[in-house]
């Protein structure tokens, strides 16, 4: 956990609290330590100026306000630990089927700054890593979080081994929507019912027509009714739903599948961080189906 600076309105507890709630589910997990993730694999994807700025903690004001809070010594630290545990998931994934990152999913970073409490854009770094090292050969990124994967969307655009898919509240943020390999948006108010109607009618299709071999998932749970930035309107069972799906989707094509914590906001924490270790949770036992004999 890195100290919350003194600026911003993002909260960074819900971490630490997603982690006490998946400790005290009484539920069989393993957690792993993740590497930071190395600078010329940031560099890679994102501009070498930008990634110089944040290892030095002395990001520019304006980049600053665009993140959502200053940049300290502590979180430059954290945010490399955190991309390097998306990283780490998708090679657990590779072993176990489904791994997850208990943080980052921060798909809002741009090519030389950050955004919407987004420093380092973990799923296209590791996409991109992923294929240079021939970990995999096609990246399905699914990106359920109820603001649009912009960030990823650019960092990746025009590649045909990477393939983007979004499905968002179309007046979320960002205003200015990038354009993903395939762009679901979403009118406010959609419940449980209409959500997953959508979703089955794209998913399986973008399924057999890129044909990956892993996928990343950006799972956040900010479509929830209840959420503080969300437009949508699902509910604890709507989520649940919904990951359980993404995961069997993929698991039973044999496609191993690595989640990333994503968005979920709102007054009280403990609430927010039980949305999400639910998610994971309910992701790790839909995968348990797939492995067990």
């Amino acid at each position: 956990m890195a100290p919350r600076p003194e600026r911003g309105t993002f909260k960074f507890d819900k971490y630490y609290l997603v982690m006490e709630a998946l400790r005290d589910s009484g539920a069989a997990i393993t957690e792993h330590a993740p590497e930071p993730m190395p600078r010329k694999w940031l560099e890679a994807v994102h501009c070498p100026t930008y990634v110089d700025e944040v290892f030095r903690a002395n990001v520019p004001r304006e980049k600053e306000r665009r993140i959502g809070f200053p940049v300290t010594a502590q979180i430059s630290s954290r945010v490399r630990h955190t991309n390097g545990g998306t990283w780490l998931a998708a090679l657990l994934a590779k072993r176990h089927g489904y791994a997850a990152n208990s943080a980052a999913g921060s798909h809002h970073a741009l090519h030389d700054t950050g955004a919407g409490y987004c420093v380092f854009n973990d799923l296209a770094v590791s996409a991109n890593r992923l294929i240079a090292e021939v970990a995999a050969k096609r990246i399905l990124i699914v990106d359920l979080d109820v603001h649009q994967g912009d960030g990823t969307a650019s960092l990746l655009a025009g590649r045909e081994d990477v393939f983007t898919f979004s499905m968002h509240a179309e007046k979320n943020f960002p205003v200015r929507k990038a354009r993903s390999s395939l762009d679901v948006a979403l009118p406010d108010g959609v419940d449980d019912d209409g959500y997953m109607d959508t979703l089955n009618r794209h998913l399986p299709e973008v399924l057999t027509h890129f044909a990956p071999d892993l996928v990343l998932y950006q799972a956040g749970v900010d479509p929830h009714a209840q959420d503080r930035l969300g437009r949508l309107a699902l509910t604890d069972g709507g989520l649940e739903a919904r990951d359980r799906y993404v995961v069997s989707e993929m698991r039973r094509r044999a496609l191993p599948i690595a989640s990333a914590l994503g968005g979920g906001y709102g007054e009280d924490q403990r609430e927010v961080a039980a949305r999400h270790a639910r998610s994971m949770l309910a992701m790790a036992d839909e995968n348990i189906k797939f492995t067990v004999v």
